[in-house]
Order: structure tokens, then C-alpha cells, then sequence
């Protein structure tokens, strides 16, 4: 499930204690649901994420700050 033993420990996130689910690295990568660039690190990718802001929207938050 995950790549290794420390792959979900607090400080391979973005923002660690948010609601963000983000990983830590470069942003080289657009969200693949609205297409923003280099909103996604290579981590995000091989997840298969969607950024903050379309994530929020699928949860049902409309406003927020990053």
C-alpha cells in the first residue's frame, strides 16, 4: 500500500495536520481534473491526486485558501 514504512508519516506531507493529502516535492505536475499547472509532485502523480482546489470542490468545500 505504501512505498515504504515512512511513506505516510506527517513530514512527507505538503501540509502536514491539513486537510491536504499532497506530498512533499517540486510541483512539476497539472491536476489531472483541471488541467492548472505544476499543482502536483511526482508523489501526487503515482497517486493519481487531483490538486487542492478540485479535491475541496469534490468534498463539498467551496472555499479555501492555499
Amino acid at each position: 500500500m505504501f512505498d515504504n514504512e515512512f511513506d505516510n508519516a506527517d513530514y512527507n506531507f505538503r501540509d502536514p495536520g491539513g486537510r491536504s493529502a499532497l506530498r512533499k516535492g517540486k510541483r512539476i505536475h497539472p491536476c489531472p481534473t483541471c488541467k492548472r499547472e505544476n499543482v502536483l509532485s511526482q508523489a501526487d502523480k503515482n497517486r493519481g491526486y487531483q490538486c487542492d482546489y478540485c479535491a475541496d470542490a469534490a468534498e463539498g468545500y467551496y472555499a479555501n485558501e492555499y
